[in-house]
């Protein structure tokens, strides 16, 4: 499975903003989706995570009640919907795929694509 993320961008506080992240292969529908950030000079944190039927959702504390996860598995594309974004939301955003189930830990997902960036100006 190959990955590419999209849509990041320089946005004011408050604003909002859809990462999508586009898979090529025939198996993404069998795949946990997830998004994870790594700010500067941060490790690379979960955010976000959907299982195969796009029924279970997993979230950080930090973005819950303003980032939502969902899944196209028709157009193999997983979405980050990101609302009332704030400056700490900066980073560079990557999508990545797993096997296993709905996990928080990066060591859980085999596949990755490049980031994308996401600036949030205070």
């Amino acid at each position: 499975v190959q990955l590419q993320a999209s849509g990041g961008g320089l946005v004011q506080a408050g604003g909002s903003l859809r990462l999508s992240c586009a898979a090529s292969g025939r198996t993404f529908s069998s795949y946990v989706m997830a998004w994870f950030r790594q700010g500067p000079g941060q490790e690379r944190e979960f955010v976000a995570a959907i299982n195969p039927g796009g029924y279970m959702r997993s979230f950080t504390d930090s973005v819950k009640g303003r980032f939502t996860i969902s899944r196209d598995n028709a157009k193999k594309t997983v979405y980050l919907q990101m609302n009332s974004l704030k400056p700490e939301d900066t980073a560079v955003y990557h999508c990545a795929g797993s096997g296993k189930g709905l996990s928080r830990q990066r060591s859980d997902y085999n596949y990755w694509g490049p980031g994308t960036q996401v600036t949030v100006s205070s």
